[in-house]
């Protein structure tokens, strides 16, 4: 994968997370993809790097709205 399809996977996860997800704010979502792809980006091995982003945006946004709805 180069770095161009994985920013273009990175930008298909925003938007698939917004709309899965209306509730919440679409820039904290952007924002928050963002951060853990920056956190992911010294990894040598990039194969799965879309996939770990998305499950730990799918984590931090089901915190929120367990927080927000407690």
């Amino acid at each position: 994968m180069t770095a161009d399809d994985e920013l273009l996977q990175v930008e298909r996860i925003i938007s698939r997370l917004i709309a899965r997800y209306p509730a919440v704010s679409p820039t904290e979502i952007e924002q928050d993809v963002r951060i853990v792809y920056r956190r992911l980006a010294g990894g040598r091995i990039r194969d799965f790097v879309p996939l770990l982003v998305e499950k730990a945006a799918r984590r931090d946004i089901a915190d929120w709205m367990s927080e927000s709805a407690s």
